[in-house]
């Protein structure tokens, strides 16, 4: 998304703005200007990193990439009408080539956010801007903090991995955070339509290759951290780095950390230590992983927690004695910890704390996480539960079995599966802990992309060997992901849960190059009622065996 009407800015300003490590390259295309004369001034109106969305007064920025460096297509951009262009060393002589304005930097990506922000004239800076990161969570409290913007009056927007929101007008997402470019232009967009408040997600591959370079948050949040990305980082500790980038000065002004998560705990070690931004803190009660002896004490707590079916209730604790009763319509003890990290970052952000756990509880369900699935007709006899959730980590798909257990008096059952070309260590963790907390599982395929699925299962599998065969889920393959989901819904039975993780809000599969249409809740729905079809046309021909004839009165 772009802003209608955007101001021409100075080139030269931004020259001048990126200080001594840019160099202007600016071939003089005019043989007849005298020269003793100054170059004329170049402006520019816009930025793109893609050059097949240049327009006219566009800066280009020419970017290294895996294959192809970016100022390959600089004659493209300037057929389509690009002011200039912006890259590395490596790209200059490419980009010089068009007769165009270049400005070289050494690293075009640490230097494309805040480039971005002075195209636009900086359009975050008049937004309360909320930002979350961690491993998960951070969809959820995204839309349970827009939420609570709303509820205090405010015209709001969203940035997350579902879909982009300026009010009510919907944008579908590619990535969890946008490019540079495109998200200063998504905040030029919202303060052109009067847009006062947004949440947004905030990604470690965000933060690593300054995609949110630029921006900065009034609130930021840290959730927790578990294995995930180890495809991008080095480990666990490169990725658990990178996101606390975003508890820094350069990025937030309050930090808010959830001290149940070790990471967590580790965050609010080093941000305090530093001294430079204050740390706010909130905790679940029985929610630590190290156990109270080894836990810290939060500033605000979730306490008389109690689980439903379809949410949870509890009472939130905060600091000089307040205290107040909340509720989270979204089912499982880590949904109360995403509405206590709304909750505190609301308040941080300035809300009174009765209008945050207002706007928290009147948020509806967030799309594809732990999304109810029922028949359409109101008279269908669905006597279980169907869900679908994005849980694709191990820490994940613990969180969703633990809560479902938790509210669930029949058997779970999980169908799952890894996407290919991503982390491969965390396959085997992934089987371990769905045979280990449901009672059937049924691997099958996510998004394969480039790889061989039945590579993608074997590495599951390995992780389900590890579970003690008295303590292991029954565990099928069944690698077409519908046939696995129409055999998953089969074998559910009255009071029994189904739930189909992985894919959760996408609406296509990634196999060999190509997207193909599928969404786990229009294929499990589609389940559901033809399972249930079929139950009663078994019904009725049971009742039709049990009718007997009257008797020949002749």
């Amino acid at each position: 998304m772009r802003p209608e009407h955007t101001s021409l800015r100075p080139l030269s300003d931004l020259v001048t703005t990126l200080g001594s490590d840019a160099t202007l390259l600016r071939p003089d295309t005019d043989p007849e200007r005298p020269a003793d004369m100054p170059p004329r001034e170049v402006h520019v109106r816009g930025i793109t990193h893609d050059s097949r969305r240049v327009r006219q007064g566009d800066l280009y920025a020419a970017l290294p990439g895996t294959r192809v460096h970016g100022a390959e297509f600089s004659r493209q951009a300037a057929d389509a009408e690009a002011s200039a262009i912006l890259t590395d060393a490596e790209g200059a002589e490419s980009a010089a080539a068009t007769g165009l304005p270049v400005i070289v930097v050494p690293d075009v990506r640490a230097v494309l956010g805040p480039v971005a922000s002075w195209v636009y004239g900086d359009p975050a800076r008049d937004l309360l801007l909320v930002g979350t990161t961690g491993t998960s969570g951070k969809t959820t409290i995204s839309y349970l903090i827009e939420s609570g913007l709303r509820k205090a009056g405010m015209s709001t927007g969203l940035v997350g991995t579902v879909e982009m929101r300026v009010g009510d007008e919907r944008v579908a997402s590619s990535l969890t955070t946008p490019e540079a470019t495109d998200l200063h232009g998504l905040f030029a967009v919202m303060a052109e339509r009067g847009i006062t408040a947004a949440a947004m997600e905030v990604s470690s591959h965000a933060l690593a290759l300054g995609r949110v370079g630029g921006a900065r948050y009034d609130v930021a949040i840290f959730t927790n951290l578990s294995q995930d990305h180890l495809d991008f980082h080095s480990d666990l500790r490169d990725y658990f780095d990178t996101k606390a980038r975003l508890f820094t000065p350069e990025y937030c002004d309050i930090a808010v950390v959830n001290t149940d998560d070790r990471f967590g705990r580790a965050l609010v070690d080093m941000v305090a230590g530093r001294g430079d931004i204050p740390v706010t803190t909130f905790a679940v009660e029985g929610g630590s992983d190290a156990g109270p002896e080894n836990g810290m004490e939060a500033d605000w707590n979730a306490v008389d927690v109690r689980l439903g079916d379809t949410g949870s209730s509890f009472r939130v604790v905060g600091p000089g004695g307040m205290e107040a009763e909340a509720s989270v319509a979204l089912p499982g003890p880590f949904n109360v910890s995403n509405a206590m990290a709304a909750i505190v970052g609301l308040v941080e952000a300035g809300l009174p704390m009765e209008t945050a756990i207002a706007g928290v509880a009147a948020a509806p369900g967030v799309p594809g996480r732990m999304e109810p699935v029922a028949a359409r007709s109101a008279a269908s006899e669905q006597d279980f539960t169907a869900l679908v959730d994005y849980s694709h980590k191990p820490g994940a798909i613990e969180a969703v079995l633990d809560s479902l257990r938790a509210t669930t008096k029949g058997r779970i059952t999980m169908v799952v599966g890894c996407g290919g070309d991503r982390d491969r260590a965390k396959r085997p963790l992934m089987g371990e802990a769905a045979a280990r907390l449901a009672d059937q599982v049924i691997i099958t395929n996510d998004n394969p992309r480039s790889e061989d699925p039945v590579s993608i299962a074997a590495a599951m599998l390995e992780g389900v060997a590890k579970v003690p065969e008295n303590h292991r889920a029954h565990v099928t393959v069944e690698l077409d992901r519908a046939e696995a989901i129409g055999l998953g819904v089969a074998r559910t039975g009255p009071g029994d849960v189904i739930v189909v993780a992985g894919k959760g809000h996408e609406t296509g599969q990634y196999v060999k190059g190509e997207v193909l249409p599928f969404d786990d809740r229009e294929v499990l729905l589609n389940a559901i009622e033809d399972a249930l079809r079929s139950r009663a046309s078994e019904r009725l021909g049971s009742a039709l065996q049990n009718v007997h004839r009257a008797p020949d009165p002749g």
